[in-house]
């Protein structure tokens, strides 16, 4: 199964790809992690920004294939705890599956995204910024792995 984190942005920190690639590592064969990055949308003066979300939004549509279960994340989507979480990916597991994790740009996602989305979950109730976001996708994803497997990295 291949968890795909499809995000709006490039050129992060290397803090976060060196995070991400150190939870990516930790999982087993089977549980394959990406980040799949696309081209923040067009803004600035004389800019439609609901152009640019659309166009972000679009870009991270492309990306999903036609059977992958997608999880928009979304600040009014539902709050997961971390055992709903691991209990989401041993369902993914089990339907056989890929799963993409859509973190919109900085104004969110279109509807588009959210409308096609099997579910919409709220990572925090705190703002968090975008390369962190992914660190805590990454971790969050391998602490749900470590407890369905009984691995001690979460005690």
């Amino acid at each position: 199964m291949r968890l795909r984190i499809l995000a709006v942005g490039t050129r992060m920190p290397a803090w976060v790809e060196a995070a991400v690639h150190d939870y990516a590592r930790r999982l087993p064969p089977e549980l394959m992690l990406e980040v799949v990055e696309i081209p923040l949308g067009r803004r600035g003066k004389g800019t439609d920004p609901a152009a640019a979300i659309a166009a972000e939004s679009q870009a991270l549509l492309k990306a999903v294939g036609a059977r992958d279960t997608l999880v928009a994340l979304d600040v009014a989507g539902e709050p997961w705890s971390t055992p709903r979480l691991a209990a989401q990916l041993a369902s993914w597991q089990a339907a056989g599956g890929n799963c993409c994790l859509l973190v919109g740009g900085p104004d969110g996602l279109d509807p588009a995204c959210l409308q096609r989305a099997h579910a919409r979950w709220s990572l925090s109730a705190l703002t968090l910024p975008h390369p962190l976001v992914r660190v805590v996708l990454a971790e969050q994803l391998y602490r749900a792995w470590s407890i369905n497997a009984g691995h001690p990295y979460h005690r």
